[in-house]
């Protein structure tokens, strides 16, 4: 199957970049490209994109407000958004999590790191593996109110077996089912069904809200550096 991408960016020579490198793939096509979020938000539901590349700011409506419209949207629950940023550390980027999107990338990555989000993205993966990139989540869940937390409670937590927790605190730790499946004994398939009843449970779209939500609960602390 082919990956179908929109691009969101306000500047049209990145997205012409973003095109020409997409569209270059035999496994995905650009079907679209917006300048500002509220478009981003129209296009993905005319075009049925899978994945969305997002830049953050935007004139108008942002990257963050469009990336939560398409999450809350129910007929674009397929839709994968991967945030991308020209900032290393920015407070968006938490935010944008908390909002719906699957990870996000630097604007400077390689061509082969862009190509390989949005395949992670479109078969449903977190896009959170190098590890400064988890440790930039956590810090910034770390900082945050407690009343600026996610509302899932220790009441939703209870719901998940001792092995669904098990997998969750995996799931954070940015591993893979095969990785799990080494570490705990266990087959990548019977990884898998953890994964998809702890997200049915907690109400997560994918394996990076899972994330979010193994350390706002606080059943996975963040390290110190």
């Amino acid at each position: 199957m082919t990956i179908r991408v929109l691009l969101a960016d306000d500047q049209a020579l990145l997205r012409s970049a973003f095109r020409v490198l997409v569209d270059s793939e035999p496994d995905m096509e650009v079907v679209g490209e917006a300048s500002d979020g509220a478009e981003a938000v129209r296009l993905t539901r005319q075009e049925r994109a899978d994945v969305v590349l997002m830049d953050i700011r935007m004139p108008g409506t942002d990257g963050l407000a469009a990336t939560r419209s398409i999450s809350e949207d129910p007929s674009l629950a397929h839709v994968r958004v991967v945030i991308l940023t020209t900032f290393e550390v920015d407070d968006y980027v938490v935010q944008s999590l908390r909002a719906g999107a699957s990870g996000f990338l630097g604007k400077g990555s390689e061509p082969e790191e862009l190509l390989s989000a949005i395949r992670i993205a479109a078969g449903g993966e977190a896009l959170l593996s190098p590890a400064a990139t988890k440790g930039l989540i956590a810090r910034f869940l770390a900082q945050g109110d407690a009343d600026d937390k996610d509302p899932v409670s220790s009441e939703r937590l209870a719901a998940l077996t001792v092995r669904e927790r098990e997998v969750l605190v995996q799931v954070a730790g940015g591993h893979s089912n095969d990785e799990i499946a080494e570490r705990l004994e266990v087959s990548p398939l019977t990884v898998k069904t953890h994964v998809n009843r702890a997200m049915a449970k907690l109400g997560a779209r994918d394996r990076a809200q899972l994330v979010v939500i193994a350390y706002e609960s606080g059943l996975v602390r963040p390290r110190v550096e």
